[in-house]
């Protein structure tokens, strides 16, 4: 039987492996327990140091975190529920390891419902399209799921089925975002654990830092604006290029082809206003807005050639065609980051990146130093193409991690 799964960090009982079969439901396959014991002691780590940096520099009550042995054994239920069909639905679920006493206004059901695929699986279709979590913990002796929850504290573990055997391991959305913060990636037998202290590789862009969950300067009136295109480019899945350009500067149109055939005739200015729109004076449909307008713009981008905005999210143009400018030395050599853990620079030939788009996006990169380029595959890759002064030489950072 499970004893104390779920511990406080400053309490230090553990469960052995010999209690798991309590979970499972069935022999577990031994590679699967594997990946999911590494994964857990490395998740439970970075939960106890995120509880620890809350206490010392906020004034909300952490949630309690999970010990390593539950993240495991929630992790082992996730990945098997996520192999099942439900009258030939692939299953989509997120579970959160919450006490019923931490959460806000959740829904218990009067009876838990014990972790094994079959339960999950009959009570993910009232879930997934509401956006609720399984809310799991244990009850006396035994981890179960006791209800469904909407608000996540930003301590908690949420473990989320994407995909037959791709499950991602995240914590609540910090107060200037609203996306959660990737923790960690499993995808059958291989883990990607999120390096949440990898800035110095990245240049500390903010758009990889807010995906962190590591702003340095987070306000309360700010919208990480670029994560959620991000996030929108990748999930329309036609792949796309979006152009971030100097809002003062026409210096970038010079590596563009012209006429543009889809110029707006206006800067269109609507994302922009709603991004900047002090918390204060944000009426009731403004995140609403802020949705429609982000979708609109990150829709853009399947269009054929690339999006152009400037940095303050003006849009200017879509279905934009790069090209040298004439005389520009044509580019040999990129810089590739992921902030992963054991993740190190590779320096590779730009056309091993991808296709057309990664490398038009890093020649327009490397004339225009000011510039960004986000470029999403239609395989789900994303990368951020940015200068490096340190590299002397465009960075290509990998970010799909960070955005599932």
């Amino acid at each position: 039987m499970y004893q104390r799964l779920l511990e406080h960090p400053c309490k230090g009982d553990c469960v052995g492996e010999r209690l798991m079969s309590t979970v499972m439901n069935g022999p577990a396959h031994r590679p699967g327990r594997i990946v999911a014991k590494n994964a857990a002691k490395k998740v439970h780590e970075y939960f106890t140091r995120h509880w620890q940096q809350i206490k010392e520099t906020s004034g909300e009550t952490p949630a309690s975190v999970a010990s390593a042995e539950a993240i495991e054994a929630v992790i082992d239920a996730a990945f098997r529920v996520s192999l099942r069909r439900e009258e030939g639905y692939i299953l989509r679920l997120s579970l959160a390891i919450l006490a019923p006493e931490e959460a806000v206004r959740p829904l218990v059901f009067e009876d838990g419902l014990p972790l094994t695929p079959g339960s999950l699986a009959r009570v993910s279709p009232a879930v997934a399209r509401s956006r609720l979590h399984v809310a799991v913990w244990n009850r006396g002796d035994e981890l179960h799921a006791w209800g469904t929850v909407r608000s996540i504290p930003p301590s908690c573990c949420v473990i989320e089925v994407v995909a037959p055997g791709l499950l991602v391991i995240k914590r609540g959305p910090s107060e200037q975002s609203r996306k959660f913060v990737n923790v960690a990636v499993l995808d059958g037998d291989q883990i990607k654990i999120v390096n949440d202290r990898a800035l110095a590789i990245t240049g500390c862009l903010p758009l990889v830092s807010s995906t962190l969950g590591c702003n340095a300067t987070p306000r309360l009136d700010s919208v990480d604006v670029l994560q959620e295109l991000a996030v929108s480019m990748r999930a329309h899945g036609r792949g796309g290029a979006l152009l971030v350009v100097p809002g003062d500067s026409d210096l970038w149109r010079a590596s563009l082809v012209h006429p543009m055939p889809y110029a707006v005739r206006s800067r269109f200015s609507t994302l922009a206003e709603l991004a900047h729109e002090p918390a204060e004076r944000r009426v009731r449909r403004w995140e609403a807005d802020l949705s429609d307008a982000v979708e609109m713009i990150a829709g853009l981008t399947a269009v054929d050639g690339a999006t152009v905005i400037t940095d303050q999210y003006q849009l200017i143009a879509f279905g934009a065609k790069i090209a040298p400018r004439q005389n520009h030395v044509r580019v040999e050599q990129v810089t590739v980051t992921e902030s992963i853990e054991d993740g190190v620079p590779v320096i590779m030939h730009p056309t091993l990146l991808g296709g057309t788009r990664h490398f038009s996006a890093v020649q327009f990169v490397n004339e225009q130093r000011n510039a960004l380029a986000l470029v999403a595959s239609q395989d789900g890759h994303f990368t951020v193409f940015s200068w490096s002064p340190s590299a002397t030489m465009v960075r290509a950072h990998r970010i799909e991690t960070l955005l599932m």
